[in-house]
């Protein structure tokens, strides 16, 4: 298979374009201002051909911030894309499209992804989504975009997941996550007072947990927003550490990315050594995938702050073309599999 990856900063949707022929599956990354439009251009320009998108910036060498990039993968792919739709409420209903797409490609778990772009709602999304792939074994890899939309094969949806199922004829597919933080001292913490609709984490060990979070790290309310790029919490879930990052402060608790209920066990984590954490990745990639035809990945918007402050940004997007062709849009939540996770890089991996 092939994997292009189309761009333009400014957001002429023909220019991004130009880099494609004769593409079998597409991702639109748009900004807010002329995503619809670009939806409608897309499928004006590849009728029929199965495509999801969302807004967000985009990337391979470079990063498009404000203008759309397309990834397009040919030669050798076999591909699907849809909706499920209500996600807010019932994404459930609609599970028979996930259902029928899995069999049109004959998805089976060594060769097929699920990409999914996402508007909301991810950890009930991906519980849903869950209940078709677990059954083949099939893989995911997504995100959530910006603005509550997301498109699929030409028409704008909210309140929407869009997924593309993809299948390698050419070789094997799997997914990676990397985490680049881990557990501070011996903090450990029980969640209470939470509010699980608004995310809302009120008290750790019975105190207040902006309280807690600001007598360990000693920051002040406007610097705690900054400083969960560097400290974010942890929730215990088996064998991993899922990420949670710090949204806003609300009052005396703290509004989260991710749900955090009551009676959770939180860890506080610290920032790594993420150029040798990343190294590491890119290491294991090639080491199990000798012969790779491409890499997609879903950066969190707070890693791409991260690095941008660091001056890595650029140096990482350069490490990881080591692995050949790679391409990914930065994510307000990633997911991998069945988990929503925060402050991590997700990809998928083509043989």
């Amino acid at each position: 298979m092939k994997q292009v990856f189309g761009m333009s900063q400014n957001g002429n949707l023909r220019e991004a374009a130009s880099a494609l022929t004769n593409p079998q599956f597409i991702m639109l990354l748009s900004n807010q201002a002329q995503f619809e439009q670009h939806v409608r251009e897309l499928e004006q320009l590849f009728p029929g051909v199965p495509s999801i998108g969302c807004i967000g910036m985009s990337y391979d060498t470079r990063v498009v911030e404000n203008g759309v990039g397309l990834i397009g993968f040919s030669d050798g792919v076999q591909a699907t894309a849809n909706v499920l739709e209500q996600v807010s409420t019932m994404p459930v209903k609609y599970i028979s499209r996930l259902e029928e797409d899995v069999k049109k490609i004959d998805a089976a778990a060594q060769n097929t992804v699920c990409i999914d772009f996402c508007a909301g709602n991810d950890a009930c999304v991906l519980t849903t989504l869950n209940t078709v792939l677990k059954h083949r074994g099939i893989s995911l890899v997504g995100g959530t975009g910006n603005a509550g939309k997301v498109s699929a094969n030409g028409r704008v949806y909210e309140d929407a997941v869009a997924y593309g199922l993809v299948r390698n004829q050419s070789g094997r597919v799997k997914t990676y996550k990397e985490n680049i933080y881990h557990q501070m001292g011996n903090y450990r913490f029980i969640a209470s007072q939470t509010d699980r609709a608004k995310y809302v984490l009120g008290a750790l060990n019975g105190k207040p947990a902006k309280q807690v979070y600001q007598s360990i790290l000693h920051v002040t309310d406007e610097q705690i927003l900054t400083q969960t790029f560097k400290n974010p919490f942890g929730k215990i879930n088996g064998d991993d550490v899922c990420i949670i990052s710090i949204k806003e402060v609300d009052g005396n608790a703290l509004a989260c990315f991710r749900q955090v209920n009551d009676s959770d066990v939180l860890v506080l984590l610290e920032l790594g050594d993420y150029r040798e954490i990343a190294r590491q990745t890119i290491q294991q990639i090639c080491q199990e995938f000798p012969h790779r035809s491409a890499v997609f990945s879903v950066n969190c918007l707070f890693r791409y702050k991260l690095f941008s402050e660091q001056g890595y940004m650029q140096d990482y997007l350069q490490d990881m073309r080591a692995l050949g062709s790679h391409a990914g849009f930065v994510g307000y939540g990633e997911h991998y599999n069945n988990r929503f996770v925060n402050q991590s890089m997700t990809c998928v991996v083509f043989e």
